[in-house]
Parts: C-alpha cells; structure tokens; sequence
C-alpha cells in the first residue's frame, strides 16, 4: 500500500485490523478483571490507526519494535490472536510458553522485536536494529515506537545522536496519546512538539494525525522513503488518544469522562473509516455487523483456546534461559 489508499478492499482491510485490534483489548480488559490475566496489562483502545496505518506500508523484511503497550502491534504484523492471547493468559501456547505475559512476545517471522517493560529502552534496540539493516544492505527500515513520556528519557537522545551520525534507516514513531502515566503532556514537557525534539541531531520530523489511518500511512511511507533513500532517521509524532488508564490498575481519575468521550464521538479512529466506507463505497450497515460478528468470533476462539491451553510444566523453569 503506498501513498493513497482508494479501493474498497484496502479500506476494508484496514478497518478489520483496527477493530480486531479493539475487540482483542476488549476481551483482555475483561479476562484481567476475571483473573485469568495477571500482572501487568496496557490497553491500545484508541491508538488503532496508527500501528495499522505503519504496517500497511511496511515492506517485506521491515521491523518494528515498540513499548509494553503492545498487543495492538502483534496484531497488526500478523501474530496470531490465539497465540498472543494464550501468552497473556500465562499458557503454554502462548508465544513465549506462557512465561513472559504481555510485554515479552517476539516473532522474528513477522519482524516484531518485542514489546518492552523499561520505558525507553527499546528506542537504541530499534536504532540497533536499523545498524544491521544497514550493514547488510537490505534496504530495510526498522520502526521503532515509543511514548511521548519515553521521549524524555536520556536514552532516546544518545540514540537520535547516534542514528543521525550513522545515517541509519530508522523511522522514529512517537504515540503521542496525551498522558505519560496520568501526567499530561503540558505538565511533562516544555514542548508539546514531540516531533521537533531530533532537530537538535538534523534529524528531520512531522506531526500526523494518528487518529486517522490513511493519514498515518501517507505519512509514514514518505517517512520510509526518505529511510530507504539514504537519508538517515525520521520522527513521526502521532497524535492520538487512549481510551483507557495507563494500565488496567489505573482508575485515569487525572482527566474528565467528558474529555474522553469527546474524542470517541468525534476523533475514532474506526468510526472516521467507517464513515468514510459509508460516504465512498455505500458500504451497508449489514456488511458493517457481518465483519464485526467474524471479528468477535476471532476473538472468542482465541479466548477459548487460551482458556483451555494447559499452564507452563515447572520444568520450564529451566528452558530458554540461555540461547543456544
């Protein structure tokens, strides 16, 4: 997909990722408040467009590389929903056996490098990634995502100097979404222009609006572009919204109920595509609850496989702790 984004089938296809995406962090709302999921769980409820705009641009062998608040990006690279439920859940068919819950899943096969609990840390690991594209020649550009909280972390820094001085193919991806943690953004930074914080590095920079998927993949592809042209880093900042709390413990008692739901009647991601479908293609409200009722039945199956995976053998203990 590249640029413009004007049939039916791509649009289509869009929207099934993004409300897999929401009905997928429905379910795993409701089975952590069941008990069946513990730990830590963050919810991607609102960011939908912007992991689905990236990945319908991306190129066969591209990466990505993102923070805890995962789930969505597994999705969207083609993880399968069993399996990244089942992980969760703390089953052993999960991807990581059911040892490493949300934020320790990988799939090389699909080019995902993890979700990662230390805020920041996965930004010098996308940089890292973007290095062996590098030296290999590839062609190919890593992803890496992270927070506009993260985006004061001291780490990101020396990796934006790093990566403008090796001039390496790495799209930096900011989720803006408004609270790092339950602190606002205007209370967390003296810039609210995440995008401009390379520019120090000559590390050029954009803000899209994340809230809308055609417009993330228009910019994320000229961002790629630019990447596989030689011309080192890129920041995109997207400007999105989440939904829920910071994580599934957090009550989010720092915003109104009205802000939020202000931009669920006016900014959703799905509801924009969905009008969209309805203005360009006459898509009917039929086909609409045909497609949400085979996203549901996904999501059940996936809920049952989980639910009637076996937990890991207390053997376990001992595998995978060092690679081969």
């Amino acid at each position: 997909m590249k640029n413009s984004i004007a049939s039916k089938k791509e649009l289509l296809e869009l929207y099934e990722k993004m409300l897999l995406i929401r009905r997928f962090e429905e379910k795993a709302g409701q089975l952590y408040g069941m008990g069946h999921i513990g730990g830590f769980c963050h919810l991607y409820i609102g960011q939908e467009a912007v992991v689905v705009g990236i990945e319908s641009i991306k190129k066969d062998g591209d990466q990505n590389v993102t923070s805890y608040r995962d789930h969505g990006h597994m999705l969207a690279c083609g993880m399968d929903p069993k399996m990244v439920m089942a992980e969760l859940t703390g089953r052993s068919t999960g991807y990581s056996k059911g040892k490493g819950g949300s934020m320790h899943m990988f799939s090389k096969s699909e080019g995902f490098y993890g979700g990662h609990g230390i805020v920041g840390a996965q930004v010098p690991i996308g940089a890292g990634i973007a290095f062996a594209n590098k030296y290999r020649k590839n062609n190919n550009v890593s992803f890496t995502y992270f927070g506009e909280g993260a985006a004061n972390q001291g780490q990101v820094y020396e990796t934006f100097n790093m990566a403008s001085l090796w001039n390496l193919p790495v799209v930096f991806v900011i989720e803006n979404n408004q609270y790092a943690m339950g602190t606002s953004i205007v209370r967390a930074s003296s810039t609210e222009e995440m995008f401009a914080r390379g520019l120090a590095f000559n590390i050029p920079g954009k803000a899209v609006n994340g809230m809308n998927v055609l417009e993330v993949a228009k910019e994320a592809s000229d961002a790629a572009d630019h990447c596989r042209s030689s011309k080192g880093p890129f920041i995109l900042e997207m400007k999105t919204y989440r939904y829920r709390g910071h994580s599934m413990s957090d009550p989010a008692k720092y915003r109104t109920r009205e802000e939020v739901q202000k931009i669920r009647e006016e900014k959703d991601p799905i509801d924009t595509l969905r009008s969209l479908l309805i203005k360009k293609y006459k898509v009917s409200e039929k086909e609409f609850k045909d497609k949400d009722s085979e996203i549901k039945a996904i999501i059940t199956d996936a809920s049952d496989f989980a639910l009637n995976s076996p937990e890991p053998d207390i053997e376990e203990l001992w595998t995978d702790v060092y690679a081969d």
